[in-house]
């Protein structure tokens, strides 16, 4: 079993090819995959959240350095679906696989192995060209005894599904420990090759699809126990401000946020609309801060009928 620890390094060889490549992470919903990713670029490009299935856009995060490029793919968590919406993103994420250079599989280092690992690794298991590193998440969570039986129960599970992985990492994204480790144990397994994104760029996202998720993180926090995910948020309008002076540009920003029955208006809204209030507060900043600019945030509240379960309003929220 090959373990990273803080001490080990990746031999050094002098004067390495250029390498660029795709790597995506998988695992449970919440296992640590869009911390990771925001923690390896650097900057927020993926949007987190306490609740399982928050990411449903795929992200690509990218790692510039002298001696490669990383391309980082978030995708949604894989899961047993219960919507058509939950099998729409199944299939973003074995899409992703079949088409990514290394896959890392995120273990949070708090919580013991359990059916939706094994579920995840046996779908690894069927995948044979591509390397497979495990990544141990979230370890500033745990003591080193944990720790130690986490890596141990993982190393089995590649042996019990006939595979080995390439490398097994303990990473936490959050304290920031053995994050550019995790890069250097990524980068030779990507092709050799020039960089394939422009120095500088960070994400090939839309803005306007990066705006509404920052939106819809916010509307998702505090409500996880009454909205579990029927959140959507569809950016309609992205206008500057006429009659601006140069040096004081205005962005005006229409969104609308979605979600599945009139009951739940009032959840999102508020007493006298001080939650919608709070969201736009939130996420206002959040957005100034993405795209360097001033902003007026319209937000408004629209009920889409079951949309996770309806493919016309599936297609219309961009799924």
């Amino acid at each position: 079993m090959s373990v990273r620890t803080p001490s080990s390094k990746p031999p050094e060889s002098s004067e390495a090819p250029h390498r660029a490549g795709f790597a995506c992470f998988v695992g449970r919903p919440n296992a640590g995959k869009s911390t990771l990713t925001n923690a390896l670029v650097g900057q927020k490009v993926a949007i987190t959240a306490d609740q399982p299935q928050t990411t449903r856009h795929t992200v690509r995060g990218i790692v510039h350095r002298p001696d490669a490029q990383l391309i980082l793919v978030d995708t949604p968590g894989l899961h047993k679906p219960r919507t058509l919406l939950g099998q729409r993103l199944n299939d973003i994420v074995r899409t992703t696989w079949a088409e990514v250079d290394v896959i890392g599989f995120c273990l949070p280092a708090n919580e013991k192995l359990g059916p939706g690992d094994r579920f995840i690794a046996k779908e690894l298991a069927s995948i044979k060209k591509t390397p497979k590193i495990a990544i141990v998440t979230k370890t500033d969570l745990v003591d080193s005894k944990t720790l130690a039986e986490q890596l141990i129960a993982i190393d089995q599970l590649g042996k019990e599904l006939g595979f080995e992985w390439a490398e097994i990492v303990p990473v936490s994204a959050v304290a920031g420990q053995q994050v550019d480790l995790l890069a250097d144990l990524l980068i030779p397994l990507l092709p050799e090759g020039p960089a394939l994104y422009p120095e500088g760029d960070l994400t090939d996202e839309p803005e306007q699809v990066m705006i509404a998720e920052l939106i819809r993180e916010a509307a998702l926090e505090g409500v996880r126990d009454e909205l579990p995910h029927s959140i959507a948020v569809v950016v309609e309008e992205m206008l500057p401000r006429e009659d601006r002076p140069a040096d004081k540009p205005l962005l005006d920003i229409h969104a609308f946020v979605y979600i599945e029955r009139p009951s739940q208006k009032g959840i999102i809204i508020g007493p006298k609309g001080a939650r919608l209030k709070q969201v736009g507060i939130k996420s206002r900043k959040q957005i100034e801060a993405l795209l360097g600019t001033p902003v007026f945030l319209d937000l408004h509240v629209k009920v889409a009928k079951d949309w996770q379960r309806d493919p016309r309003q599936l297609r219309k929220l961009g799924f």
